[in-house]
């Protein structure tokens, strides 16, 4: 019992990084995007490839992974520049469609469908973090880290820039912000510390495929900062800690047919964010009419 619950705590701070790096351009700049599942995957299979081949040294890792998603997270970001709402919505899902064609075929690097085995333990000041107990510290720790960055980056000019773009980009131009120029920076970073989680979970696996980066990694990752509060800080974290449970609480429901889990999750998630759209739009933390807290 005691493994299940600390690799359940384990998961849950990688994907709360995931969801708060994603709200970071859903709930502040205002681009739903489909793709960041993509930049999960990216990270983790830099990380993964580094590791193997060169160090598995966080201080070393995480860096490269991390500036591999950002330059590739310009492919994003180009298309958000020239487009908005529904339209960057139907940019991104080709994004994602294409990121994971690549991933299952892209042999030599990604290892196709059967993925990438033998991941080294991640090597933190000379020693292998094989421990489970103290992953989960490493994993806590990166989840503070990343919510302490994305609070220092709100709380300054560019966050500013940020809500204002979301509130109205016509605006924000006509105040001489260079809506082009932080739209894309804002991608950049969400896709950057996205890469932090794929480091993280290719460390901790031990192994990772296509399986893990598909549309609906991404999908369940919108549902996550959705339902926790889009425009907060800790409603991703929240939405996260939810939706990791429920899996586990329906597990135990012994009256529910096993083999029928996975579509009864899938159901939940779905019926509880239909409900929040109806009866809490800003979410479980989030507050205000329209889902976004100014």
């Amino acid at each position: 019992m005691l493994a299940y619950l600390l690799n359940l705590a384990t998961l849950i701070c990688i994907n709360a990084v995931l969801a708060i790096t994603l709200n970071f351009i859903m709930g502040y700049a205002g681009i739903f995007s489909m793709a960041h599942a993509v930049f999960f995957g990216v990270g983790a299979y830099t990380a993964a490839y580094f590791a193997l081949n060169v160090s598995a040294s966080l201080f070393l890792a995480i860096p490269v992974a991390m500036v591999v998603a950002a330059a590739l997270s310009l492919v994003l970001a180009l298309p958000a520049l020239r487009v908005r709402g529904e339209y960057f919505v139907a940019a991104s899902l080709g994004l994602q469609v294409l990121g994971v064609t690549i991933f299952a075929e892209w042999k030599s690097f990604t290892g196709g469908l059967g993925g990438v085995i033998g991941i080294p333990p991640a090597d933190l000041f000379g020693h292998a973090v094989s421990d489970p107990v103290a992953f989960l510290m490493l994993a806590a720790g990166c989840l503070v880290l990343v919510i302490l960055i994305t609070n220092a980056l709100l709380r300054s000019s560019f966050g500013r820039n940020l809500k204002a773009i979301r509130d109205s980009e016509s605006a924000a131009h006509a105040f001489g912000k260079n809506v082009a120029v932080i739209k894309t920076l804002s991608v950049v970073i969400s896709s950057a510390l996205a890469a932090v989680a794929g480091a993280l979970y290719a460390f901790y696996l031990g192994f990772i495929n296509v399986e893990s980066f598909m549309l609906d990694t991404s999908v369940l990752l919108m549902a996550m900062v959705i339902i926790g509060g889009t425009g907060t800080l800790m409603g991703p974290v929240v939405g996260t800690v939810l939706l990791m449970l429920l899996p586990s609480l329906f597990s135990y429901m012994w009256f529910l047919p096993q083999t029928e889990i996975g579509a009864i999750q899938q159901i939940a998630y779905g019926t509880a964010m239909v409900l929040l759209m109806i009866f809490r739009p800003g979410g479980l933390v989030g507050s205000g009419k329209n889902g976004v807290v100014k």
